[in-house]
């Protein structure tokens, strides 16, 4: 299959190809036909499966053909949400939305906390058709009074085990209160612990599943090793394999706070 086989927008197709692209991964495969249909989603998939592009170029192709919708600002309203769970994905995602999406007339624009709110307020006040943000700086604006999400049309979960992980379910919840309830909405997570299919089963509506990841199984890129070895003599090890290895980029895990300094 190629991406011309996808039924995308030729200004979608066109940003693809010159991006590189030619034959989708197997995620973009099943993912963009189901998005474009309108089905809820729920996917299992890794970083690096190709998942960004496969709700992105779906994404842009619907929002490219639909009606402008006014906010209460009187402005462009947010048709499409994206929420994820750090400022270096929320980046990465909106960079592959401008990315594919350059010959599109929509905007976009990232909000992550840890920077400044008054540019991210000026942009947002001006209007914007795709948002793509982390959940509490985006409900930090909001009840600031600074964001309408009751345009949204589609609403995208990224990674959403880590976003759990990290402790971002109630704020989840929240900006679920605040979207509409008829809208399109996508799930993206890595593996599936029972709270990610309590809050699937909460958000999408008669999903269709797609799983190129394993289920509950961690990075295939990773390898990983185990050196049973009594507690005396593990930092002796530890020396040891990064010495064999001459390795000079080392991150190492400790239990406490003493067994770091310890350890360094």
């Amino acid at each position: 299959m190629t991406f011309d086989e996808l039924n995308l927008a030729p200004a979608i197709l066109k940003a693809v190809r010159e991006h590189g692209y030619e034959i989708p991964t197997p995620i973009q495969a099943q993912a963009i036909p189901a998005v474009l249909e309108g089905h809820d989603l729920l996917a299992g998939a890794q970083t690096g499966t190709g998942k960004t592009a496969a709700f992105t170029l779906p994404m842009l192709d619907k929002l490219s053909k639909g009606q402008v919708r006014t906010n209460k600002f009187g402005k462009d309203g947010v048709a499409a949400l994206v929420l994820t769970p750090t400022r270096e994905l929320a980046a990465q995602v909106e960079e592959s939305i401008r990315t594919y999406g350059k010959y599109l007339p929509l905007t976009s624009t990232v909000i992550f906390g840890g920077v400044g709110m008054s540019p991210q307020i000026d942009r947002i006040r001006k209007g914007v058709d795709i948002l793509v943000a982390t959940p509490g700086r985006l409900l930090d604006l909001q009840q600031q009074g600074h964001l309408d999400l009751s345009t949204v049309e589609i609403l995208v979960l990224d990674e959403a085990d880590r976003m759990l992980d990290m402790g971002f379910l109630p704020d989840v919840k929240k900006i679920l209160a605040l979207v509409p309830k008829d809208k399109q909405s996508l799930l993206f997570s890595a593996t599936f612990s029972d709270e990610i299919r309590d809050l699937a089963h909460t958000l999408l509506k008669n999903p269709q599943s797609i799983q190129v990841t394993p289920r509950n199984t961690t990075v295939q890129r990773i390898t990983q090793v185990v050196h049973p070895v009594g507690r005396g003599r593990k930092k002796e090890l530890l020396a040891h394999v990064i010495q064999e290895h001459n390795w000079s980029q080392v991150l190492v895990f400790t239990r406490t706070k003493f067994g770091a300094n310890s350890v360094a």
